[in-house]
């Protein structure tokens, strides 16, 4: 990486190794986008790249049961990866509140939020961070997010995470694991899973993470990224949005990204890397970014659905039993999730770290 210039030290500085976040920054009343934040003109998203017409799927799950919806889910996991599902039990109080919330934390003075700040923090199950990963990037991302473990084991330190936020966060994950649950019954019975059993069930999901991310608004969006385009390392993620949009997914158009346009009460969904190495490719994780908006600050809620730390996944056994080989070996999460928190984020070069 090359040095960087003695101004984008100085932010650095402000925004790092003070603590101050992206948040810090854009309080201090700035009017252009600094160097330490705009991206080369190849990395930005550009308009023309952007296909005005087309949605991700948006399926309605009130009955799981029905071979229709259990199809769509399927479908979508294979063709898009993403999709977004509506009557999913969770209710509109439990979502309006943890993205409330999220402001709640980030309207806090600087001296309660750097609290939190990764090092200061009273536990390591709650950590105020900034960007992605600050020491390997180049170009930082314009966003601050506060990361929750929620293991059965890390919700013993509740009594230590911000009380601005805590309810709300630990109401909104206990009101989607049901949702979770479902949604993959249904995408491991199509690959011929009969049951998810209690170690199947710690390789799918013994390590849940919500974030709380938060987007402040940015002089001019366009040269910048809230998220650089990426894959997640989970089995799935489930995010809450606001209404201010900013998502944009991989196109199966090369080069092409679709907006996905918020809608009230919805979940989106989408495959992580996780579950597009045990279906053998069958289901796809999906680039995508975000955009930060110009006027207002934007706020989301991930729930990224992990294995357990020590838990070793590779092709299921039920999709290779037919004599599919397979495309990746056998991993331990632990191990994935530091190779892809050791660099910034890069598209989908991740999963070479599985791949045969």
């Amino acid at each position: 990486m090359a040095p960087r210039n003695p101004n984008s030290e100085k932010i650095l500085d402000f925004v790092v190794n003070k603590g101050n976040g992206i948040k810090g920054l854009v309080d201090t009343g700035i009017e252009t986008v600094p160097d330490l934040y705009i991206l080369p003109m190849e990395e930005r998203l550009l308009p023309n790249n952007i296909l005005p017409y087309d949605s991700i799927p948006v399926i309605d799950v009130s009955n799981w049961d029905d071979p229709k919806v259990k199809e769509s889910i399927c479908d979508a996991a294979g063709k898009w990866g993403f999709f977004q599902i509506i009557n999913h039990g969770v209710p509109l109080h439990v979502l309006d509140a943890v993205k409330e919330a999220a402001y709640r934390f980030f309207g806090l003075p600087y001296e309660e939020r750097n609290k939190y700040w990764a090092g200061n923090s009273p536990t390591d199950t709650v950590t105020l961070k900034t960007s992605f990963v600050p020491q390997a990037e180049a170009v930082l991302e314009w966003k601050d997010y506060l990361s929750f473990r929620c293991s059965p084991r890390d919700l013993e330190s509740f009594p230590l995470w911000p009380p601005v936020c805590r309810d709300e966060v630990v109401e909104y994950m206990e009101s989607a694991k049901s949702v979770i649950r479902k949604l993959l019954e249904v995408l491991l019975e199509d690959l011929k899973v009969k049951q998810i059993d209690k170690a199947r069930e710690y390789t799918l999901m013994g390590s849940p993470i919500v974030n709380l991310m938060y987007y402040p608004h940015c002089p001019n969006p366009d040269f910048t990224a809230g998220v650089r385009p990426h894959s997640d390392i989970s089995t799935l993620t489930v995010l809450l949005q606001d209404n201010n949009g900013g998502l944009y997914v991989r196109a199966t158009e090369n080069d092409s990204w679709i907006h996905v346009l918020p809608i009230n009460g919805a979940l989106v969904i989408n495959i992580g890397d996780i579950l597009q190495i045990m279906s053998n490719d069958r289901y796809k994780s999906i680039e995508h970014r975000v955009v930060a908006n110009r006027s207002k600050d934007r706020v989301s809620v991930p729930i990224f659905v992990n294995p357990g730390p020590d838990a070793v996944f590779g092709p299921l056994p039920e999709v290779l039993e037919s004599g599919e080989q397979p495309l990746y070996k056998e991993v331990v999460f632990s191990d994935y999730f530091k190779y892809f928190f050791s660099k910034k984020h890069d598209g989908k070069k991740s999963m070479d770290f599985a791949r045969i």
